[in-house]
């Protein structure tokens, strides 16, 4: 059965963003529509009305409490609010639901391709416990960290060992049918057929009883078969660990009374942890939090820790105050212990500002400016992209540069190379571009401050969005207003910012434009247009100087104004490329090439030698 499933890289058009639709107009028009629900954690539960006849099991539709997008487990038929209410009009008529669309069709057949490539690698894989030489078999247990799991757990989980790519292969059958429908690849490196945007799933799905009550959610495929092996407990892995958790997996968690996440053993699985309870409902959830003796579950294994016990300590993830130091104390030990994690992701590009921010952290605002030509969206593209390409889930609103210019100058930085000159790499680099947790808003010009929000809210719930650029903030004030309402409506929508960054745990970069100066003058944070509050709410002010007056290396460089993680001030040089776009440094664009060369794009392939038409292929 085909997925209906967003576009990737793009949100709505503002003439036809998604409208917002609440529970309770979903629960009441549910009611006048005559269709029998119940509650859920995450969702509604309602009889599917895509499953043919009486004997369809019943309430099998989930229609999510936030977004109004439904799936029906019986079928796979998934869609948007507006799909489901379109369904119900054309069964009212005695007619039967909506055919698949022509780009539908054409996803439905990446899908059996995609699907077609896993079942040859599946054939060509074997057990574990199968490979002819034991000897064999015991070096690839201790290569891959996992002597400590049993054959007859690899063996329930279905895990296999594909020779021709030295890796381990991970299947995701489905549960409705029992059918291989995808598959992960870990070795040197990770690879999944279908391509991970498409791979929505959970590794172990089909073990699940329907009388259990309890469920562990883990970051990786080899920590859920840790956890079930030492405690028996149902485990489950997410498809793409920490990095986000899909809308669309929240059906088959609704069953669970008890979720306990255990993603991993930094600081940015806790904190994806804390981030994915809200979704899952946290008065269900508890967390483990990571720590010396509470390391991810296969090391925990290895280690001979007890994780049934590790297990009952998880913290409940929500509480209903903080009343005491008490109650602190773990949290201000756990940044004690870990403050290179806290401090944030580092910048491969741009070590100097490592040295001075320390790195980059969610739940902050930073403004950055720059005069009129310096090169501010350029700039900024590439300290996104830097972040994006560590696996920071990025949203990027470009109101003043349409999406196909800044995609252009994004692929340009993350190619380093002229792509018009070699055309014939296009298409490696573009896959390759298109793997990256990146999306953008498609609004252009002056924009609404709702609007923009709204859509913001919907990226972050359905993509597990951290960081949003918004280029610029002028673009959000009438220009028909008059200077004193633009300073208050400038004020409005920096603290709107403000306390969505803090409400949602999300970085935003907001970019405003200078005040008019002199341009022989440098820029000072008294420069950034508007009142004070801009500086005064941001945690970080960065300012692009151009020496205009100046030529050759040394022209440009970043000032770091304001730092409010531990007020360290500074700045450090840019040296501009042309060529690639990029104002990183000969050093760090040095290493990066070097990085680059060694996972030069080729022709895909089968990891067992033959051709591929899944995987990372373009549609």
């Amino acid at each position: 059965m085909r997925q209906r499933r967003f576009k990737r890289a793009v949100l709505p058009e503002p003439a036809a963003s998604v409208p917002a639709v609440s529970v309770t107009e979903i629960r009441r028009y549910l009611r006048e529509q005559g269709l029998p629900f119940h509650d859920g954690h995450s969702c509604l539960h309602a009889p599917s009305l895509f499953a043919p006849g009486p004997a369809a099991p019943p309430f099998t539709l989930f229609i999510d409490k936030t977004t109004g997008g439904f799936l029906c487990t019986a079928t796979l038929a998934e869609g948007t609010w507006q799909d489901l209410q379109a369904a119900v009009e054309l069964r009212h008529r005695g007619l039967p639901p909506p055919s698949p669309r022509e780009d539908e069709e054409e996803e439905e057949d990446e899908g059996r391709r995609a699907r077609e490539a896993a079942r040859r690698i599946w054939e060509r894989a074997l057990p574990l416990g199968e490979l002819l030489d034991e000897e064999e078999s015991r070096a690839t247990k201790a290569a891959f960290g996992i002597a400590q799991l049993a054959d007859a757990t690899l063996k329930r989980f279905g895990v296999r060992y594909l020779r021709a790519a030295r890796a381990l292969v991970f299947p995701w059958f489905a549960p409705r049918d029992g059918a291989l429908r995808g598959l992960k690849l870990v070795g040197a490196a990770e690879e999944t057929f279908p391509r991970f945007d498409a791979y929505h799933n959970l590794f172990g799905l089909p073990l699940i009883g329907r009388r259990d009550t309890e469920v562990v959610l883990t970051g990786r495929e080899l920590d859920a078969l840790a956890l079930h092996q030492a405690t028996g407990v149902p485990s489950l892995a997410l498809p793409r660990g920490a990095t986000c958790l899909p809308p669309a997996l929240l059906p088959y968690l609704e069953q669970f009374k008890r979720v306990t996440l255990w993603l991993g053993d930094d600081l940015r699985s806790w904190e994806a942890a804390k981030l994915f309870a809200r979704k899952l409902s946290v008065k269900r959830c508890s967390l483990v939090r990571p720590g010396d003796l509470q390391p991810r579950p296969l090391e925990a294994l290895n280690r001979g820790l007890n994780l049934t016990k590790i297990l009952r300590a998880a913290l409940p993830a929500g509480h209903k105050s903080i009343v005491s130091f008490r109650q602190l104390r773990e949290e201000v030990f756990g940044e004690l212990a870990n403050s290179e994690q806290v401090a944030g992701v580092k910048w491969a590009r741009f070590p100097e500002l490592n040295k001075l921010l320390k790195g980059h952290r969610k739940g902050e605002l930073t403004v950055f400016t720059g005069p009129t030509g310096s090169g501010k969206t350029t700039f900024i593209s590439e300290y996104a992209l830097d972040l994006c390409t560590q696996g920071v889930c990025t949203l990027w609103g470009s109101f003043e540069i349409n999406n196909i210019r800044l995609a252009k100058i994004m692929l340009t930085q993350f190619a380093a190379r002229r792509l018009e000159d070699q055309l014939e790499l296009y298409d490696e680099w573009a896959d390759r571009f298109e793997e990256l947790p990146l999306y953008f808003m498609t609004f252009h010009g002056q924009q609404n401050i709702k609007t923009v929000l709204d859509t913001m809210k919907h990226a972050v719930y359905m993509y597990d969005i951290t960081h949003v650029v918004v280029d610029n903030l002028q673009f959000m004030m009438g220009h028909e207003q008059l200077s004193a309402d633009r300073l208050a409506a400038q004020d409005f929508i920096i603290g709107a910012f403000r306390k969505f960054a803090t409400d949602n745990t999300c970085h935003i970069t907001l970019i405003i434009h200078p005040r008019k100066e002199d341009d022989e003058k440098e820029l000072q944070t008294a420069s950034i247009f508007g009142s004070a509050k801009a500086s005064q709410e941001a945690d970080n002010v960065l300012i692009l100087q151009d020496r205009k007056l100046t030529t050759g290396p040394g022209k440009r460089y970043l000032q770091v104004a304001k730092n409010r993680f531990d007020g360290d001030v500074g700045v450090f040089p840019l040296e501009f490329s042309k060529a690639s776009l990029t104002f990183s440094s000969s050093k760090s664009k040095a290493k990066l090439k070097k990085v680059k060369e060694e996972k030069a794009p080729s022709a895909k392939k089968d990891p067992d030698g033959g051709s591929s038409t899944g995987g990372s292929s373009k549609p």
